[in-house]
């Protein structure tokens, strides 16, 4: 995996903002992310966790640069409880008028669960029930300039992948890849030409191979975030089209600017009229 690794001795940036402190040291609060308070919950729903709260770190320690990139469509596949699109939508915020938010989930309990939490910290997002991006990667095609997913990573046996309720969220089969390997191509698709992706890995799927198959595909890597738990290693890699360059994060080329979504407006009525909620 290229690219300069995150110190894991780092502080949990997440975890201090979940409290509503401020970094050490310094007397300003850190940009505001989701409450665990607001969160909504459901039995069926796979609630914020170590996972969930690396990804929302990584989103943060990038915040500069995805400020500077300006998104105009930002998806997360597989909600959950809306933490992570919550928290995306809070930081990017007023500092990038033109983001639009969306996000899938193939259980109907969580994206009721994710509308609850965007609802209860008055941000917005298109919710879709969809397994993964189903029936909508050719409208979105290469639209997308950020993409966010903490997939089902747990190895785990093959015929419990894609079951109903709470352990679709989590069950990977072999080598916790069999989702992520079908995840892999569908973000190529809806990726714009300044597309990012940011991805929950375990050190079982395999994180060096992942990053492999999408070099092949023209994407370069690197960690943003590492977290050791008692269980499990996490790594959060960010990946970019690389003939369109990391470092011209603030650039505006791409299938994805505000003309362009201004074309693409009768994709909220289809959306609104497959299944997403306010």
């Amino acid at each position: 995996m290229g690219g300069a690794t995150m110190d894991c001795t780092t502080i949990d940036v997440a975890a201090v903002e979940r409290k509503g402190l401020s970094r050490p040291g310094s007397s300003k609060t850190l940009p505001r992310i989701a409450q665990i308070k607001l969160v909504s919950q459901h039995p069926e729903v796979y609630e914020p966790c170590d996972d969930s709260f690396a990804l929302v770190d990584a989103l943060l320690a990038d915040r500069a640069n995805l400020l500077l990139h300006q998104p105009t469509l930002c998806l997360e596949i597989g909600s959950g409880s809306g933490y992570v699109i919550t928290s995306l939508a809070i930081m990017l915020g007023s500092e990038t008028p033109t983001a639009h938010f969306f996000a899938t989930d193939i259980n109907p309990h969580a994206v009721e669960t994710t509308r609850k939490t965007l609802e209860a910290h008055g941000v917005h997002a298109e919710i879709i029930v969809s397994d993964i991006a189903s029936g909508l990667q050719k409208r979105l095609k290469g639209m997308m300039d950020v993409v966010v997913v903490n997939p089902p990573y747990v190895p785990t046996p093959e015929e419990e992948v894609g079951q109903e309720g709470i352990t679709a969220s989590w069950a990977g089969g072999e080598n916790g890849r069999r989702v992520i390997d079908r995840i892999l191509p569908i973000a190529d698709e809806l990726l714009s030409e300044k597309g990012w992706l940011y991805m929950v890995t375990l050190t079982e799927n395999n994180p060096s191979e992942i990053c492999q198959l999408m070099r092949e595909k023209g994407y370069g890597s690197r960690i943003i975030v590492q977290r050791s738990t008692e269980e499990e290693r996490l790594h959060v890699i960010k990946f970019w089209r690389e003939k369109g360059d990391e470092g011209k994060e603030g650039s505006k080329f791409g299938g994805s600017g505000v003309g362009s979504w201004l074309s693409q407006l009768p994709l909220l009525s289809f959306l609104r009229n497959n299944g997403s909620s306010n």
